[in-house]
């Protein structure tokens, strides 16, 4: 996947934005990092994939996203500084984050500290408070789109699918309705929303971050949806009685189904986990609002209770009688018959029948009467059922217990006996779950009844956080109850690698040096220095250290040589007038003639010069260079008439050369 986008790398984008490499590959977009020539800075850059770069809707959601995201401005929210949407290039230049998604840290961590909860939880209310106050609803809060910065600093990305003021409203004919595990129960069944939605669905990445696991888990979206609108969560305390109660008050009210009952803004949420922060101990005693929609609620469920309850009452009353009056007409009918049977009946009739006791023997298919159940005294009905806790054809199971006496009539009445015949274990032909996230996997295969464990192994191929491998694998039967081992990625293998001396190399030596090891070249300052020009003065990571081989970067300091950035004035005496503007071009010195003198060089020549030969002309104090003319050996004096006039030939432009200057820094060698 890809590998498909490398061809981008190395080309440039409106001759400004250097394509570096590919930085991951999404279901609409494909992430490059970039640098910004004009700017001077490592920049994003969201390109849509090629296979839907001409798709309507993806398009529209793409605008939409820089649209939303132009309007903000934020710490919290990842910054936008470019928009291209011409037909065969379409991107956005965002800021270049080193951080991960908050989804792969908690796939690494699992369980989050409360401290680090309510961190996070914090943040993204300080970026929802901004985006809501443009009325801005982000519709798709996820951990997925949340990036965890080195210094804790939370980043909250991708708003293609946010409602923006006064614009066409996405709808799940869009395909944009959100992730189900995270929508709130408005987005799930097609009702309007606002800015409450984002608060349910960051209650749900509370409720992760806390407990280790999403509070609705289902084998299809669908189901997943449906328990979204329907079902409550379990209480964050009962997975994990650690976790402080106001903390679980503020998840579950953030989780309300009905919008009315969460909080009003992320301002008022924030409030309460500030407070919660302040003291971890709190717990918060409901507000007067929401004891009156509370009420209100429960009000109106009672109404619809009372509806529904007397709804049948007056349409299905006289059926109901019907069915009752038949029902009770059979029951007196039987009665009699049995108190017929048994009052009336003589005693040498009846026969004491005692059931045999026959829980823990095998049944291999045979007749009752094998099991000492006579077939005049019993009817015998056999069931079957997987049980992983004992052998395949063993009674596990019978009703009426052994051991019981049955009063019936003989040749008339028979004991019913029912054994219940273990199959053993279930078996199934475990599924393929390589490539697939870990925990979803976890929780899949716990809910079909096996035993989950899981390692961490390195991928070069598997994305950190999904299954690379199973045991046992793919295709074989297995038993429920069996424990299934899920080997979890952890990412590509680290290699380490010692770091080379490169000071005192060339450029040239250092970047092959730099190709042998495996390290990669940052970025490549130069100096003034006695050392011959190119030569490596220091380097950023020290060397004989052992550092990661691909992930690693090294910077360096260059010897620009003794002269490097020096820009000296060249020498204009003997040039004319036209050649030393033209020495001067690179300077942005303007050429003044202040005056012509008496001298042996050809007339018209330049003989003196305010500034002296190699000035130092960087400071940016000079405007000008005034210089001084040849008039020639007579200049000044009386000419007679017939006197013939002497005057040295000018020499050709084209044949006197100025002298060498050196002004431009050192060239960049890179590998």
């Amino acid at each position: 996947m890809i590998e498909q986008y490398d061809r981008f790398v190395g080309q440039v984008l409106d001759k400004r934005y250097k394509i570096k490499r590919v930085l991951g590959v999404g279901g609409m977009a494909v992430v490059f990092e970039a640098y910004d020539a004009l700017m001077k800075r490592p920049v994003a850059v969201k390109m849509l994939k090629d296979d839907i770069a001409f798709d309507e809707q993806a398009v529209r959601r793409f605008i939409n996203e820089s649209k939303a995201v132009a309007m903000l401005s934020h710490p919290n929210i990842v910054n936008i500084y470019d928009v291209s949407v011409k037909e065969n290039c379409r991107y956005i230049v965002m800021e270049y984050i080193e951080g991960i998604t908050l989804k792969n840290y908690m796939t690494r961590r699992g369980r989050l500290s409360f401290r680090e909860t309510v961190s996070y939880a914090e943040q993204i209310l300080r970026a929802l408070e901004h985006a809501h106050a443009k009325n801005i609803v982000h519709r798709d809060i996820k951990p997925q789109n949340i990036m965890l910065l080195k210094n804790g600093q939370i980043k909250v990305t991708d708003f293609g699918i946010a409602k923006l003021p006064e614009a066409e409203t996405l709808t799940t004919t869009d395909k944009a309705i959100g992730t189900v595990y995270y929508i709130s129960p408005e987005q799930a069944s097609g009702k309007p929303i606002d800015q409450r939605s984002d608060l349910y669905s960051l209650g749900i990445v509370m409720y992760e971050m806390a407990t280790g696991r999403l509070p609705f888990y289902a084998d299809s979206p669908i189901s997943v949806a449906l328990m979204q609108v329907n079902d409550n969560p379990p209480p964050p305390r009962s997975v994990d009685d650690g976790i402080p109660q106001g903390l679980e008050q503020i998840i579950l009210s953030a989780m309300e189904k009905n919008p009315e009952l969460r909080f009003e803004s992320a301002a008022q949420m924030l409030r309460q986990l500030q407070r919660l922060r302040a003291d971890p101990n709190i717990v918060f005693k409901p507000s007067r609002r929401l004891q009156e929609a509370r009420r209100a609620e429960q009000k109106a469920a009672a109404a619809r209770e009372r509806r529904e309850n007397h709804r049948p009452s007056r349409s299905m009353f006289p059926i109901i009688m019907g069915v009752a009056t038949a029902l009770l007409m059979v029951m007196i009918v039987a009665g009699w018959y049995v108190i017929d049977t048994l009052l009336f009946a003589d005693d040498s009739d009846l026969i004491n029948v005692k059931v045999p006791t026959v829980t823990g023997n095998l049944y291999r298919g045979g007749t009752p009467a094998e099991l000492g159940f006579d077939e005049r005294y019993y009817n015998v009905e056999i069931v079957y059922r997987y049980d992983p806790d004992s052998a395949p054809n063993t009674i596990i199971e019978q009703e009426p217990e052994g051991g019981l006496t049955k009063k019936v009539i003989a040749n008339t009445q028979r004991v019913p006996v029912t054994l219940t015949v273990s199959r053993g274990a279930e078996s199934v032909i475990l599924g393929d779950y390589t490539v697939r996230e870990a925990r979803m996997v976890e929780a899949t295969l716990r809910t079909m009844g096996f035993v989950v464990k899981t390692e961490s192994v390195y991928s070069d191929v598997v994305q950190t956080g999904y299954v690379s491998a199973t045991s046992p694998e793919p295709g074989s039967s297995v038993n429920i109850g069996d424990t299934i081992l899920l080997y979890v990625s952890r990412g590509e293998t680290i290699n380490y690698i010692l770091t080379p001396d490169f000071c005192g190399l060339s450029e040239v030596e250092a970047a092959a040096e730099l190709q042998k090891s495996g390290l990669s070249l940052g970025t490549v300052t130069y100096r003034v220095s006695n050392r011959p020009a190119g030569t490596v003065l220091e380097q950023s990571v020290v060397a004989y250290t052992q550092v990661p081989q691909k992930s690693t970067s090294v910077d360096f300091v260059v010897s620009g040589g003794p002269s490097f950035g020096v820009l000296a004035l060249p020498d204009l005496t003997g040039m004319t007038l036209e050649q030393a503007k033209l020495a001067l071009a690179d300077f942005d010195l303007s050429l003044s003639v202040t005056g012509m003198t008496v001298s042996n060089v050809a007339i018209g020549l330049i003989v003196a010069q305010n500034h002296p030969h190699l000035t130092d002309m960087r400071s940016g104090e000079y405007l000008s260079v005034n210089v001084t003319i040849s008039g020639g050996p007579n200049y000044g004096a009386l000419i007679f008439p017939d006197a013939p006039e002497t005057r040295p030939a000018t020499p050709d432009p084209a044949e006197t050369t100025a002298p060498e200057v050196i002004y431009r820094p050192f060239p960049i060698i890179r590998s």
